[in-house]
């Protein structure tokens, strides 16, 4: 049985750092083993939608992007701040007040 690596697969310059094989061992501990692929499939250079449907890569980048909970984390607290501004200022009218027949 013979088995001819590609010459894509033979570039072994795409090794894996010191810093994401600790990041990958990381995420073993915690659990995370489907984003533990995911890592392993981005580190060597392959597109892990080639591996894992949409929908399931989808819900790992929501879960584990630390940009996307932080952007979204964000705008939450800048829309509750416009929220409780707007409220509080002189300008705002109870609707009690603008329905009463003085």
């Amino acid at each position: 049985m013979n088995y001819q690596i590609s010459s894509s697969q033979t570039n072994f310059q795409t090794a894996i750092t010191p810093e994401e094989l600790n990041q990958i061992i990381e995420t073993i501990a915690d659990g995370k083993y489907s984003w533990a692929c995911v890592l392993i499939l981005r580190f060597i250079g392959y597109n892990p939608l080639h591996y894992i449907p949409q929908r399931t890569y989808s819900r790992l980048m929501k879960e584990n992007s630390p940009f996307e909970t932080t952007s979204i984390t964000n705008s939450q607290k800048i829309s509750a701040n416009n929220i409780t501004s707007s409220i509080n200022s002189p300008h705002c009218v109870a609707s009690s007040q603008i329905f009463s027949t003085n």
